[in-house]
């Protein structure tokens, strides 16, 4: 008998606009999307898979947009809930999340040697590749999974699983954009959210870009072959058949799921509108992905350029408001996970200030790589200050340190850490300041000075942490500072530039 169909029953974690949480099924969040604020749940895969489950519910029902007129006409007028309504009463029995024939996202003829703990459909449950600290979920003997979190980790796991390398059936590694950072811009609404990211395709690729619901499952025999196929268009990406996976009811939760490999995806020129990219000598166009280091430190990949590989999703939300700069979005959502081959190491969400100068303004990016290049410029001075240092530390008497020992040294001092943390928070309100009324010299100008300041403080704690009352220490810190200094006085100077031109322009 069927049960649980998601286009009724809440299933679906939103923020309201008056930041009351609720849980909502596929029709009342797209039907009041207008009174919602965002999708919201603890785990950044969830939220991604999500929104771009919602995305391709969208792009089925409104059959576009397939061009940039068609799209300006629906950000005009709104999504229209005549079609959202037909397009889900047509294919009601395709959401039905258990089902003898089509249980949503499953394989009904998946019988499985082994059933595995629920646990396999979250990363952040997972033992196979991701134990946390704090999770206490017995894997050999789960509590039930309630259905709205069954389905959660369903979409979650066909958007984000990585090859573990085993399966039942063949081995068809990891999802397509598994460890790529996902881009979602974020409008004063939800419904403007979507309206947002709905990247136009081709009208003919649209007509054959079937989400997972409208397609018949793959048979089991076909799965032990390895299937693969290139994706049809967005609608199909978005939903791709990562993992073949059975839910096993158990009357009131999930307890045990069928869980192997599924569908290959052959890669297109189509590139995925969440993502940025860059340029590999070797490999052409890849996904970027987060690394330890911080998105902030290479936002301008985000923003608009003219090769490509910022988010298409960015591009299109700035068309689509540069007539209607009190829709632009608020901010942009940065979402994913990063791992060692199979082993996820952590997940991320962030949000960041879309800078609404890019209404106005071709040159941001470049400006903003600017900034960003000017504080990586200034850490080599403190990273060199802290070699010598730590070197110099080492070194008692004639000794030359191994490099190891200086490295590793170097590894456990604050002032890098110290650096870029004091310039993220300054970074974010330089985004903030990016408005169309922005002063480009005066933003140049503060900023300057936070990354003086950065420096300045920095060094001073890493002093304070070394020298102590140690004759040594103390030489070693006077024989590591030459560069330090060296930089300060550069960014006085030109500081001092700044104020002086200012001067000048006041007259």
């Amino acid at each position: 008998m069927s049960r649980y169909n998601l286009i009724d029953e809440p299933w679906i974690p939103v923020r309201r606009k008056d930041g009351s949480y609720s849980e909502l099924g596929i029709k009342e969040v797209l039907l009041s999307a207008k009174d919602l604020a965002e999708i919201e749940d603890p785990s950044p895969l969830v939220v991604a898979s999500l929104y771009r489950f919602l995305l391709a519910v969208l792009y089925r029902a409104l059959e576009g947009p397939t061009d940039i007129e068609e799209a300006k006409t629906l950000f005009k007028k709104g999504l229209p809930a005549d079609k959202i309504t037909a397009y889900l009463e047509k294919w009601r029995d395709r959401f039905w999340l258990f089902d003898e024939k089509y249980p949503f996202g499953q394989v009904a003829e998946f019988e499985p040697k082994i059933w595995r703990a629920w646990t396999v459909l979250a990363a952040e449950n997972n033992a196979d590749n991701a134990k946390v600290l704090f999770d206490h979920e017995d894997v050999m003997n789960t509590s039930l999974l309630p259905y709205d979190k069954a389905v959660q980790g369903l979409l979650a796991t066909q958007t984000f699983s990585v090859s573990c390398g085993k399966s039942e059936l063949s081995h068809t590694g990891t999802a397509p954009s598994a460890t790529a950072i996902m881009i979602m811009p974020i409008g004063h609404n939800l419904e403007d959210s979507f309206l947002l990211a709905l990247v136009p395709q081709n009208q003919e690729i649209a007509k054959s870009d079937l989400p997972i619901w409208e397609r018949i499952p793959e048979s089991i025999n076909s799965l032990k072959n390895e299937t693969s196929r290139k994706p049809h268009g967005l609608a199909d990406r978005y939903t791709w058949r990562t993992r073949t996976i059975r839910l096993n009811d158990q009357g009131k939760g999930i307890q045990k799921v069928a869980f192997a490999s599924g569908v290959k995806l052959e890669e297109n020129e189509q590139k995925d509108p969440m993502l940025a990219y860059r340029i590999d000598e070797k490999h052409g166009f890849l996904p970027r992905i987060f690394y330890e280091k911080g998105l902030w430190r290479d936002f301008d990949s985000l923003l608009p350029d003219q090769g490509g590989l910022c988010p298409a999703v960015i591009n299109y939300a700035v068309e689509l408001t540069k007539r209607d700069a009190s829709r632009f979005p608020k901010s942009i959502l940065a979402m994913g996970q990063a791992n060692n081959k199979a082993k996820i190491e952590y997940w991320r969400i962030q949000h960041f200030v879309l800078p609404e100068a890019l209404l106005g303004n071709g040159s941001v990016r470049q400006e903003i790589r600017k900034y960003l290049d000017e504080a990586t410029e200034t850490q080599k001075a403190l990273y060199s200050a802290s070699r010598i240092l730590a070197r110099n530390q080492l070194s008692r008497g004639d000794r030359e340190p191994a490099g190891s020992d200086v490295s590793a040294f170097l590894n456990q001092m604050q002032g890098t850490p110290l650096y870029w943390s004091m310039l993220e928070t300054q970074f974010h309100k330089l985004l903030q300041g990016y408005t169309l009324e922005k002063d480009t010299d005066q933003l140049e100008f503060q900023w300057l000075q936070s990354v003086r300041k950065a420096l300045s403080d920095a060094w001073q704690q890493q002093k304070n942490s070394i020298a102590a009352n140690d004759a040594w220490s103390i030489r070693a810190v006077v024989k590591a500072e030459g560069s330090v200094c060296k930089q300060l006085a550069e960014l006085d100077t030109q500081l001092k530039e700044f104020q002086n031109n200012q001067s000048e322009e006041s007259k």
